[in-house]
């Protein structure tokens, strides 16, 4: 039993005795069968100074040995867990916690004050049934929006796991598997979170766990309004595949009047279009990474204009289908634009084959001149394209010959 010479000493009828510690679900393990060792008025209190029931556990195979730090009054004036010193509710440090919810609670910080006002304390907690915090925390706890994002839903258990093993860290630990401390390598010298008081956590004062979740709630991600006032419309996204319309109107109609809901089950999203813009900023601002729907976490987002969109369409529309440029004057025998810029976006192996001009029929030259290059003066050796040879047999000179029309040869395949 621990001995203190304070107030306490003399004092015993304000020592604590429970038959229960309160804890969190993380503190307390997953197994459900917890034994737990009880010695009355084994330790100090690290706030207050005054003995009080302890109570010792493992909270799981693999996991260490924990204990109670603080007593229940303690621990009751802050809602917070006896061994870890975290809010029960959120399972957030209490810096965390009071900037959010701006809980300024001055206690007194010298022995004798201290106990006068937890001698106090005590007389609240007679008439209450031990379930409910008390104090500034317990007048203004609320919901709040920052504290739902940055609360732990599940338990984390890993924070149980037993603490490096020193022999290890110097090659010295002769255990293996039998020792009961972990070995990783530890963690950097100059690590903040190395660096922990449990009374700069229990008073919400230079906390380095609290300063990096803070500085992670101030990087959340936010949901600005667009620059065109007249949109009005949200993207609601990730519903549900028994969504209705009813339903969805249940969420977004108390925050203003609904012009319409465009609900399109396939692909499982709706449009909620307001007829005001300040009610779209107000549903945004409320239900961005907060709202919940049939144990879907619903997508937030700004729908954009229509216009817009069906300008942009045209426009890309006639970049791709673009007409080529006419034909300039400095090289006027170019009749298909094959000099431009055209030319180069070819897909590789593929080359424009010229046909010399001792095996263009007199023919199909004499058309191609009178039809299309009338105006113009077509040099010698210019390519022209599309000059189907005639059939063999029309008297023709300089025609090409194919073996596969030869005379003989198609007499020989009709017999």
């Amino acid at each position: 039993m621990s001995m203190s010479k304070t107030t306490n000493t003399y004092n015993r009828q304000n020592w604590e005795d429970a038959e229960f510690p309160i804890l969190c679900q993380t503190c307390l393990g997953d197994n459900p069968y917890v034994r737990m060792i009880k010695e009355r008025y084994g330790k100090e209190c690290k706030i207050c100074t005054r003995p009080f029931t302890i109570f010792r556990w493992c909270p799981g195979a693999r996991m260490r040995f924990k204990k109670t730090e603080i007593c229940q009054t303690c621990a009751r004036l802050k809602n917070v867990c006896q061994t870890c010193l975290l809010d029960l509710e959120y399972g957030l440090p209490i810096q965390v916690r009071d900037a959010a919810l701006k809980v300024v609670e001055n206690l007194p910080q010298s022995e004798v004050n201290k106990e006068y006002y937890i001698q106090n304390i005590d007389k609240e907690l007679k008439d209450t049934d031990g379930t409910e915090a008390i104090g500034v925390v317990g007048k203004t706890l609320a919901a709040s929006d920052m504290l739902s994002k940055l609360a732990r839903t599940a338990p984390y258990y890993k924070r149980n796991r037993p603490h490096i093993c020193s022999f290890w860290v110097k090659g010295e630990c002769k255990r293996g598997e039998e020792c009961p401390y972990r070995h990783d390598k530890p963690n950097e010298p100059d690590d903040p979170l190395s660096e922990q008081n449990i009374k700069d956590r229990y008073y919400g004062r230079n906390d380095p766990v609290a300063e990096k979740i803070l500085k992670r709630a101030a990087s959340l991600p936010t949901l600005d309004p667009p620059e065109d006032r007249n949109i009005t419309t949200l993207y609601v996204g990730n519903l549900p595949e028994d969504i209705t319309e009813p339903m969805i109107r249940d969420n977004f109609y108390q925050y203003g009047e609904i012009r319409s809901i465009a609900l399109v089950p396939r692909q499982q999203c709706a449009f909620v279009q307001y007829t005001k813009r300040s009610a779209s900023e107000l549903a945004a601002e409320k239900t961005f990474n907060k709202l919940v729907i049939g144990g879907h976490k619903i997508t937030i987002k700004w729908a954009h204009s229509q216009a817009k969109q069906s300008v942009a369409k045209t426009d890309r529309r006639f970049e791709i289908n673009a007409i080529p440029p006419p034909m300039t004057a400095s090289n006027p025998n170019d009749f298909f634009n094959l000099q431009q810029e055209q030319v180069t976006v070819l897909p590789p192996g593929m080359k424009l084959h010229q046909i010399p001009p001792s095996l263009i029929p007199a023919s199909s030259y004499q058309m191609y001149s009178q039809a299309y290059a009338a105006p113009y003066s077509m040099p010698s050796g210019a390519a022209v394209l599309n000059s189907i040879p005639p059939p063999p047999g029309s008297g023709v000179s300089n025609q090409i010959h194919y073996p596969s029309q030869d005379p003989s040869r198609l007499g020989a395949i009709k017999k």
